[in-house]
């Protein structure tokens, strides 16, 4: 017991629906991990991709729940409550995507030459997979602000919740460019990478300084208009990146406008900027979507929203 006479572990972390949640995500993943390692394998960057995801995964909520249980995330300098559903959030886009990626790649109605043990021990991956983003993204939806709430955690409102998924599809976005999209050889398309960029970095910051505590204010402006101006700028900035970037790409004078019937499959430069195109306009409307949202928080700052 500690000294004021309750229990030293935190009983709501362990008996409670989001504990369960958190249980159920540490038994998905510890069962994905482990039917992978043992018989369904991975292969090639795309393999790779899942199992890192699981592992990171895994790996972070093993530190969220114990973190919580014992409750020595009180001795961090850090909302701890913004943190878990920011972590949560995230974890939910990684095993999403990991169970449309693993199944596309590996998963055959045949069975492969090492038999069916392999192919149904890869279909159980894929269902642990899914049952495992639902559990993170049933603790999301435990954490996400209610309407009508004074909002204390910033990340657990549709606009941070948004925040979140905006970083992942950057993310996405980058890879495409970083895999032969050729977009130096305009400075049309530099200027959209920079857009790319500079809409990470603050996105990042927004979360940054969420999850540290330091929304009190940043210099004359009060937290919740900081963000909103943030995400007018990005608006703004990724309009004109989704107008630029499809021009200076698929027009007949700097590009194509079909995929070439020689490009190879996989590493061809045409297919990397269509996915740079899509993914610019989906985030270009998930921005427009968080600059509403903004109009309608009215953020309570606080350091540790949780004791």
């Amino acid at each position: 017991m500690d000294s004021q006479g309750g229990p030293y572990l935190n009983t709501r972390a362990l008996c409670s629906p989001l504990g369960a949640a958190r249980l159920c995500q540490l038994a998905m993943g510890c069962a994905v991990i482990a039917m992978v390692t043992h018989s369904a394998g991975y292969s090639g960057s795309h393999g790779v991709f899942c199992m890192a995801a699981w592992c990171f995964c895994f790996a972070m909520t093993v530190v969220v729940f114990f973190l919580d249980a014992t409750r020595l995330y009180s001795c961090l300098p850090i909302s701890w409550d913004n943190l878990t559903v920011t972590c949560a959030a995230f974890a939910t886009l990684m095993y999403v995507t990991a169970s449309v990626v693993y199944p596309l790649f590996f998963v055959r109605s045949e069975c492969p030459y090492a038999g069916c043990e392999v192919r149904n021990f890869r279909i159980a991956v894929t269902v642990c997979s899914i049952l495992g983003a639902l559990a993170y993204g049933a603790e999301v939806a435990l954490c996400r602000a209610r309407p009508g709430q004074a909002v204390v955690g910033y990340m657990a409102t549709v606009s941070g919740l948004l925040k979140v998924v905006q970083g992942f599809v950057a993310c996405i976005v980058f890879g495409a460019v970083a895999n032969g999209s050729e977009f130096s050889r305009h400075g049309a398309t530099i200027f959209c990478v920079a857009v790319y960029a500079f809409c990470f970095a603050l996105t990042a910051l927004v979360v940054v300084m969420t999850v540290c505590g330091r929304t009190k204010a940043v210099r004359c402006l009060p937290f919740d208009r900081f963000v909103v101006v943030c995400t007018l700028l990005q608006v703004l900035l990724y309009l004109s990146a989704s107008v630029v970037w499809p021009v200076f790409c698929f027009d007949a004078k700097y590009g194509s406008p079909w995929r070439p019937s020689s490009c190879p499959q996989g590493r061809c430069p045409w297919d990397s900027k269509l996915v740079v195109a899509v993914f610019s306009f989906v985030n270009f409307g998930l921005y427009v979507a968080d600059l509403v949202y903004s109009q309608r928080i009215r953020f309570v700052s606080s350091h540790t929203s949780r004791a």
